[in-house]
């Protein structure tokens, strides 16, 4: 249980680069039907192999469908959309403000209450959030960027719909095997985004192939997809609401410093302090994940 945390922060993190590498050549909704349709057709090709039954029951439908349109599709639409409009470190950042609203969402449709420590982790993972997202406040309200604004909404998008959907499928859980519902639920995400290239009328890339791109592309479904979602929902599962989101506040470090290793980001000095507040609030969750139950 200990290492799902980590194992999140390390193919969720560094899945923040490699869809920004990929967006290169890939107009967004194009990008998550590759991605989460190959997703859900790797996690059903599991199932097949452990003698599962590929549908999941009937009754699990509902939840899925949900689940699938909030936690995948809106969150993962949103983040494409996010890093056309804002640095990918900054992206990675501001969609970590879904730890406090699922703690919200949580307390107000799930009944849940804050111990102390998650209270504390809860304020140091806001505290470093609200310092990585200084920049793109000041850029929205201090010198009216528009394009700064649309890089500040689709992250908050982002974190609201995966937030929305971690509590609901805590709310109302899903019967059957975790690899079968994560796969069509990855379906559900990824005929969403079918929707958005029929309407868009995007088309698939033709040009601009490399080895770069081939080996972001093969991250993002396989390990950034398939198996980080796999893991989440058994997280989510498993412990609290508000314990499992406020484990991946070490997701957004990971991405800033792959960000800075692999697409060229750099940070402002003050980031480094956000960073030591997100980290903080983080490892609060991870050293007590242990003993954390319900």
């Amino acid at each position: 249980m200990r290492l799902i945390p980590v194992a999140l922060a390390l193919f969720w993190g560094l899945n923040w680069p490699a869809v920004k590498i990929i967006l290169a050549i890939f107009p967004p909704f194009t990008l998550r039907v590759l991605g989460l349709g190959s997703g859900a057709v790797l996690l059903l090709l599991l199932a097949r192999a452990k003698r599962l039954p590929l549908l999941p029951p009937r009754d699990a439908w509902p939840g899925i469908v949900v689940g699938g349109v909030l936690a995948v599709a809106v969150f993962n639409l949103a983040v494409a959309w996010a890093q056309l409009s804002t640095s990918t470190s900054r992206a990675a950042v501001l969609t970590f403000t879904m730890p406090m609203m699922s703690a919200l969402l949580a307390w107000l449709v799930l009944g849940e209450r804050l111990d102390r420590r998650r209270a504390l982790a809860l304020m140091l993972g806001a505290i470093g959030v609200g310092i990585l997202a200084w920049p793109v406040l000041r850029a929205v309200f201090g010198q009216h960027d528009l394009a700064a604004t649309r890089g500040l909404v689709f992250p908050l998008v982002a974190a609201f719909g995966w937030a929305a959907g971690t509590v609901y499928l805590k709310r109302w859980p899903v019967d059957g095997h975790r690899i079968v519902v994560t796969a069509w639920q990855l379906a559900v995400g990824a005929a969403c985004a079918l929707t958005g290239v029929l309407i868009a009328g995007e088309s698939f890339p033709a040009h601009g192939w490399n080895g770069r791109i081939v080996a972001a592309l093969s991250f993002h479904i396989i390990l950034g997809t398939a198996v980080a979602y796999w893991l989440w929902f058994v997280l989510s599962e498993r412990v609290s609401a508000t314990v499992a989101a406020l484990t991946t506040l070490m997701v957004p470090v990971v991405g800033v410093l792959g960000a800075m290793a692999l697409v060229g980001d750099r940070p402002a000095a003050a980031d480094w302090w956000g960073f030591a507040f997100v980290l903080a609030g983080a490892a609060l969750i991870v050293l007590n994940l242990g003993r954390s139950r319900g």
